[in-house]
């Protein structure tokens, strides 16, 4: 019988039906039979096919042990074709009633996605395609659903996301993506360790909700009887790290955001944050910079990349301008041309520039409304924008020379932020300011849960040095050098909403 594909039509859904009867069938037939396929615990596997094909003259009429799941299968009567994937790839394999005998027999009622394990020695087929010939084969487990489109192509985006296993088997390029993540995120801490970082962890449930812009995901405790929270960043208790006499302190971790989902945000996400004492935004400047270029190196194999059909190169120095210069150079606007907040005000409103926070708007809220609506979309090539006006960055040190600005900044690629540094606030008492405005903010929001960090208050008491901080979204570099549209093509399992049976 013909095999469907699993999204079919009405009468499709009658042959899907009689598929998955015929194959419980089978299953009771061999249970029956005293050769349960799920009681198989382990397989002498000794090659994989990518393997074989590399080095054929090492294996050539040698005697390998292949296992991977059943893809296709060309009966003729007393010899047959099949071709199994395994983690490297496919590889064909010829069977014959005379090398199997009864084993022959009953590969012949195997079906496609089943999972088989084949002995045999190393052969090029007379059409020239490298090949094990069997002289045995077993079933492994067996396959009680049939593969999409009899493995040739999964292509509904909700159902790739929901069926991540399904779409692994049925698109190979998926897989290299996220064996190109996983290739990236030891870089990632290869670079890091290099330079003299040590990788911690801290926790995920958390005892407050800090007086951040970002909605947390809530839970409760019950033997503590206690409301937490899933963090939302890694950041203070990194910071207390530091205030503890670690140098250099990094971790990769798992983030968590009750917002909305798009292309470029999911609700859980992975995040690095590294944290060095006595160092300020400049030195995270040149450390996320040289991480970059040689992370692209390694996982790419050049400094210039291929995103979405426009050419990145990541190998150039960065370009590197505070946010008044590049609101200057976008939007034709200067921020020192504004001698009060009113005149700011009336300067967007006459641009058609939306500012949040409206007649309360200052000269700091115009600026970085102005950076959003002109500035944005410009930074296609790796850009580094620097000194952020103090409403929106309160967890960074004031500048020195002009207190209405902080030592922050942000880097872009191909108009999407990919990460947020600063010179670290170590002044408690400013600190604690902010905090209480923040929370203050969020409460009339109705975040009624937001608290100020007294912990984190307390620690800095004890006193910070002076220290840089970054932040980077590793999905979103992940999409940058796997040329990935969108972060569920690079989020295993990414999230969704149920579908309702």
């Amino acid at each position: 019988m013909e095999e469907k594909n699993l999204n079919a039509s009405p009468v499709e859904e009658l042959d899907l039906n009689e598929i998955l009867r015929i194959r419980r069938e089978k299953l009771d037939a061999l249970k029956s039979a005293g050769k349960n396929p799920y009681e198989k615990v382990k397989y002498d596997r000794t090659a994989f096919s990518q393997d074989i094909k590399d080095n054929y003259a090492e294996y050539e009429n040698q005697t390998v042990g292949i296992a991977g799941r059943l893809i296709s299968k060309r009966i003729m009567g007393k010899a047959s074709f099949a071709v199994i994937l395994d983690g490297k790839g496919t590889i064909q394999s010829y069977l014959s009633i005379n090398d199997l005998g009864d084993e022959y027999t009953a590969f012949k009622d195997f079906d496609i996605g089943d999972i088989i394990g084949i002995q045999g020695f190393v052969f090029t087929t007379r059409t020239g395609e490298i090949s094990v010939h069997a002289k045995s084969v077993e079933l492994l487990s067996k396959s009680l659903l049939p593969l999409p489109e009899k493995y040739h192509g999964l292509k509904d985006e909700d159902t790739r996301y929901r069926q991540r296993e399904v779409d692994l088997i049925a698109n190979p390029e998926v897989k290299r993506t996220f064996e190109a993540r996983s290739k990236i995120m030891k870089a990632i801490r290869n670079y890091l360790d290099g330079v003299g970082y040590l990788e911690v962890d801290t926790p995920v449930l958390q005892p407050l909700e800090i007086g951040a812009a970002a909605r947390p995901f809530k839970t409760h405790h019950n033997a503590l009887d206690i409301d937490m929270f899933l963090r939302i960043e890694t950041e203070l208790y990194l910071k207390r790290l530091i205030v503890g006499g670690f140098d250099r302190v990094y971790e990769v971790g798992r983030i968590f955001r009750n917002e909305g989902m798009d292309r470029s945000h999911n609700p859980e996400f992975t995040t690095v944050e590294m944290y060095q004492a006595y160092s300020d935004y400049f030195d995270m400047m040149n450390l996320i910079e040289n991480m970059y270029k040689t992370i692209t190196r390694e996982v790419c194999g050049s400094d210039v990349i291929n995103y979405q059909g426009v050419e990145i190169d990541m190998g150039k120095p960065w370009e590197r301008l505070t946010m008044v210069e590049a609101v200057k150079k976008y939007a034709g606007v200067d921020y020192n041309d504004w001698a009060t907040d009113e005149q700011a005000r009336a300067v967007a409103k006459q641009m058609h520039v939306e500012v949040d926070e409206g007649e309360e708007a200052t000269k700091g809220h115009v600026l970085i409304a102005f950076f959003d609506a002109f500035v944005e979309e410009k930074l296609i090539q790796p850009t580094i924008i620097y000194d952020y006006p103090v409403e929106n960055s309160p967890l960074a040190k004031r500048k020195p020379t002009n207190p209405a600005f902080t030592e922050r900044f942000e880097y872009f690629i191909y108009a999407r932020e990919m990460g947020n540094a600063f010179s670290e606030l170590n002044d408690p008492i400013d600190q604690k300011e902010r905090f209480v405005k923040q929370v203050e903010a969020k409460r009339a929001k109705g975040g009624n849960d937001a608290k100020v960090d007294e912990d984190f208050v307390t620690a800095l008491e004890y006193g910070m040095p002076p220290t840089g901080g970054l932040g980077f979204g590793v999905d979103r570099l992940v999409m940058l050098l796997t040329d990935s549209a969108s972060i569920r093509d690079v989020i295993l399992f990414p999230t969704m909403k149920p579908i309702k049976k």
